[in-house]
């Protein structure tokens, strides 16, 4: 996220530095140390703001001296939407290449294809003509590797055999994506959902939506999911997508030289990466909205609905499902629910906010524990032994051992005549007068009973490992995990309601409703949520059944504690991060917040024709502060405006290339008039008037801190200067008020790490 270039709100363009040159000009020459902001700290939402503008403002003058400068004006309108379409084709086609790819690889650790090795099992046998209805899933060019290896397909020997080749596939597919994580990316394990929300709030973490990180990302992904690790591929994608952003926003100034318009960009890349992730472009849109995004003005919101749709469209045309949809698990039920079942859905969504509430203090708990002990110094051996407990508890279940996409999808799914699960397992009679895929009348068969133990225990043992696995040092996303555990809940509802000769309530319809109850439960979404689960399964006439459960998920979760998992993360790691739906209620005032507190040494300020450039050089050597306030004397205190350090320190390195005269002893003036050369043996003043910001943000010392917290949120600042009378009493940075909300929430205020 390297950007360039400063400017300063209320500065006159008129204004120039003594000698050669105007100071602007050079501010936009960075130097190999001086960066716009520093890695780890916040940006200044309203000096981004304020110098887009003022690029604007200019571009729109120039467009009027002539075509070519027109031109200009039109093609950096039409960046944005070039961006966007940028974006939006990427992401789509690596969401395509990484469903094909995991499609393939988790087939490849219990088989292989010999007519080409590269195909997964199901496109093995779609061209085979040997292939049988009631065998749909065997044929002759599919081999599973215990017989392939020793020519016998049954038998204990053979079990054996896939059962070790099985975990054998899933250690080497783990241990490389962590081991890549590791020596080339380390930013690419997690979801990523945490760091992209503190990112698009306003925090610099450099290197994490770079190049390497999205290669990386997208490889790792694919190992990771494909070894059989309870988690899902939807919220790396995010990251992914948002890593084809940055990407893409340093081919164009208007966005690599702004952190401000830049995550303008990541809000809809992050739209674009849910819309490939769920085959969700609408939701997409609102998950960015709701979930991710800290600024979201109107013309973000159509950008970001271009994006997903430009996603959308790519993927459907790479058609990695092979069934013309964005997605494997999309149904289609016919059969209408009734007012009664309300009551079952909203039991549903009872359970899961108990389970999103279960899962996130057991997943903090384990992470913290990783955080403080000697856990987290071995990541690859804990992926390993996860791994391998995964493997060896996944194989015997049919239900554990296949992807949890085609886990969700069969489960999803209504059973008709074609369906050959275990759970469609109905007693056939031939005497029966009614169709044969009609199935309230036709009594459970014992494939349905073993199918209910085994779902049982499956959702026992998803519910336990998903708590270990998310937050490994590997990319691991969470929204598919979530969706499991419903698993029986809906069949005992199933089996009470049927009655004979009328249409039996839809058993997938509750799995799908459970599932959006689950990840209700843990990432506290609802609008999003809905919208994503209906567009995912086609199911819209389910819009009712899936907002009641998605709201009381989120009430009874809310009940125990207000975080969903990602601002858990996201405090658990202390970013700073200012959540809007934070409420601050405490009675304090800004001058119990402000630094410096009685006990420190004073506040480090400039004057305005009294410091010399080596009294600034000092400064700025021995404190790591973003800026100084400028004042009128060090004795009257009153307050001029507020200096950036990075343009102090480019102004002063600038000065003294391309000015004569400028020594050490030379005097820095930020006065209005030029300064007067008393004799001729005095060096050459600096003047710095143009660099200074006339219009820092105040608040008096009585303001109240909930005031303070609010003004901070709505305009994204930096920091704030406290003033009684227009005399400077101290200052309240962002990291202040997050301290002094952690205090109020008897947190540890230290937690807060980052500046």
């Amino acid at each position: 996220m390297d950007g360039d270039g400063a400017s300063s709100t209320g500065a006159t363009p008129s204004e120039e530095m003594n000698g050669t040159g105007n100071l602007m000009d050079f501010l936009d020459e960075p130097f190999p140390d001086v960066s716009t902001y520093e890695d780890f700290h916040t940006i200044d939402w309203l000096r981004e703001k304020s110098r887009d503008t003022d690029r604007h403002r200019k571009i729109t003058t120039k467009s009027k001296e002539s075509y070519w400068e027109l031109i200009k004006s039109l093609l950096d309108a039409w960046s944005g939407w070039v961006v966007m379409l940028l974006i939006g084709m990427l992401t789509g086609t690596l969401a395509g290449v990484i469903d094909l790819a995991v499609d393939w690889m988790t087939d490849l650790k219990e088989g292989v294809c010999l007519s080409a090795f590269y195909y997964s099992h199901e496109q093995c046998c779609w061209t085979s003509n040997e292939t049988t209805f009631d065998d749909r899933d065997k044929c002759p060019q599919w081999q599973k590797w215990a017989e392939l290896m020793t020519g016998h397909s049954e038998g204990a020997g053979a079990y054996v055999l896939n059962y070790f080749l099985y975990v054998l596939w899933a250690l080497l597919f783990s241990f490389l994506a962590v081991s890549l994580v590791r020596v080339f990316a380390p930013y690419a394990c997690g979801s990523g959902i945490p760091e992209i929300k503190t990112i698009l709030s306003g925090f610099i973490i450099r290197g994490y939506l770079g190049k390497w990180t999205l290669l990386i990302k997208t490889v790792t992904l694919v190992l990771a999911v494909s070894s059989g690790l309870s988690l899902g591929k939807e919220g790396p994608l995010v990251h992914v997508a948002c890593c084809c952003g940055n990407l893409f926003c340093s081919l164009f100034s208007k966005y690599s030289k702004n952190e401000g318009k830049r995550r303008e960009v990541l809000s809809a890349a992050a739209a674009a990466g849910v819309s490939v992730a769920f085959g969700a472009p609408i939701g997409g849109v609102l998950f960015s909205l709701e979930e991710v995004s800290y600024y979201f003005p109107l013309k973000t919101l159509w950008r970001s609905f271009f994006a997903a749709l430009v996603a959308a469209f790519t993927l459907r045309a790479i058609n990695p499902f092979g069934n013309s949809r964005l997605v494997l698990f999309y149904v289609e039920y016919h059969t209408p629910w009734y007012m009664a079942e309300l009551v079952p859905f909203i039991l549903l969504g009872v359970f899961g906010g108990l389970w999103g509430t279960l899962f996130i203090r057991g997943n903090i708990a384990w992470c913290r524990r990783r955080k403080t002990t000697l856990l987290g110094k071995y990541p690859v051996l804990e992926v390993i032994v996860i791994t391998g407990i995964t493997a060896v508890l996944a194989f015997p279940n049919p239900y554990t051992r296949r992807s949890t996409s085609e886990l969700i999808s069969e489960l999803f799914n209504d059973c008709g005549a074609l369906e050959s699960s275990q759970l469609c397992d109905y007693v056939n009679n031939p005497n029966m007068s009614r169709p044969v895929d009609d199935i309230p009348d036709r009594p459970a068969g014992p494939g349905v009973y073993s199918a209910l133990w085994q779902l049982a225990l499956a959702l026992i043992f998803k519910i336990v490992i998903t708590i270990f696995t998310f937050g490994m040092k590997i990319p691991s996303g969470l929204f598919i995990p979530s969706m499991m555990a419903y698993h029986h809940h809906d069949w005992i509802i199933f089996k009470n309601w049927c009655r004979p000769g009328a249409d039996c309530v839809t058993p997938g319809l509750y799995a799908m409703v459970g599932a959006a109850a689950c990840l209700g439960g843990v990432t506290r979404m609802t609008v999003s949520l809905v919208v994503i689960m209906f567009e995912l399964t086609g199911g819209l006439e389910y819009i009712v059944p899936l907002m009641a459960a998605a709201v009381t998920s989120k009430w009874v979760a809310d009940a125990f504690g207000k975080e969903g998992i990602y601002e858990s993360h996201i405090q658990l790691n202390g970013y700073p991060y200012l959540d809007v739906r934070d409420e601050f209620t405490h009675r304090t005032l800004a001058t119990d917040v402000m630094r410096p507190r009685r006990s420190e040494p004073p506040l480090a300020v400039l004057t305005q024709d009294s410091t010399t450039v080596e009294d600034v050089e000092t400064l700025i050597k021995d404190t790591d502060y973003n800026g100084f306030p400028v004042v009128v004397s060090r004795e009257s205190e009153r307050l001029i405006g507020f200096v950036q350090r990075r343009e102090l320190t480019v102004a002063i390195k600038t000065a003294r290339q391309k000015q004569d005269g400028v020594v050490s002893s030379s005097v820095v003036y930020f006065t209005e008039d030029n300064p007067q050369v008393a004799e001729a043996c005095d060096p050459q003043p600096l003047k710095l008037r143009r660099i200074l910001n006339l219009s820092p943000f105040t608040v008096t010392d009585h303001t109240p801190m909930e005031t303070v917290v609010d003004i901070f949120r709505k305009l994204g600042l930096r920091q704030c200067l406290v003033t009684r009378s227009g005399r400077l009493l101290g200052i309240i940075t962002k990291k202040d008020v997050l301290r002094h909300m952690a205090q109020m929430m008897n947190q540890d205020p230290e937690s807060i790490m980052f500046n």
